[in-house]
């Protein structure tokens, strides 16, 4: 695999272990979270109508205007607001993409403002921006901007994917563009389609903070004990 002196451990300690599939049951979810916890991962990333959920000793993290971001920012808010009330330590929302691709970037601050108001500030908030669309659509200066005022609004992490959009995931190129964009002060989520430990170890050396995975167990199998 890729040359790295990350153990399985380091790299468990920072993964959202991630299940939002539609169908998904409530066995689903706890199955999940009892599979986070054997593998340690730092958090379990679920649907917000899986709470309340005892994730035990991992954080419980919620997806918000999942997965479009084409919900009204009061409604985002609100479905924050009420996933924390039962038991959310972390927030993912969506922002509305097609706004980022028209370059209205102020809307896009208003959007991720809305939502860390409702929240506050003790909640771990990240903001998801479709980055191979935004990339594909409107090019890296998109990406940045779209990241920058995502920052000033208050968020934590800026994240690459949700993982269900036909343009990709997480790539090397956007972790890179958003690094840059951020600075050293708001962390990095990768996500969408790492299935290996080489990709995920490129996409830690590239600047990634967190990573969200679905196939946990395979992706820490690659990393030496």
């Amino acid at each position: 695999m890729t040359n790295t002196n990350l153990t399985r451990a380091a790299v468990a300690a920072m993964v959202d272990h991630t299940l939002l599939k539609p169908e998904a049951t409530r066995a689903d979810a706890e199955a999940t979270v009892a599979e986070g916890l054997r593998l340690g991962a730092y958090s379990i990333c679920l649907s917000p109508s899986m709470l309340p959920i005892d994730t035990g000793a991992a954080k419980t993290c919620v997806v918000a205007g999942f997965p479009s971001g084409k919900h009204h920012s009061l409604v985002k808010a609100a479905e924050a607001r009420l996933a924390v009330d039962t038991g959310a330590d972390e927030v993912d929302m969506v922002i509305d993409v097609g706004a980022a691709v028209d370059g209205r970037y102020d809307e896009v601050f208003a959007d991720v403002l809305t939502v860390r108001e409702a929240v506050g500030r003790d909640v771990v908030l990240k903001v998801i921006v479709e980055s191979a669309v935004l990339l594909d659509a409107a090019g890296e200066d998109c990406l940045t901007q779209v990241c920058r005022r995502a920052a000033e609004a208050g968020a934590d992490f800026v994240k690459t994917s949700t993982g269900f959009h036909p343009a990709g995931g997480a790539s090397v190129r956007a972790i890179e563009v958003m690094r840059a964009a951020v600075g050293p002060n708001v962390r990095i989520k990768a996500s969408g389609g790492i299935r290996t430990a080489e990709f995920a170890a490129e996409l830690i050396a590239a600047g990634a903070d967190r990573l969200g995975l679905s196939g946990t167990r395979t992706v820490l199998a690659g990393f030496p004990e």
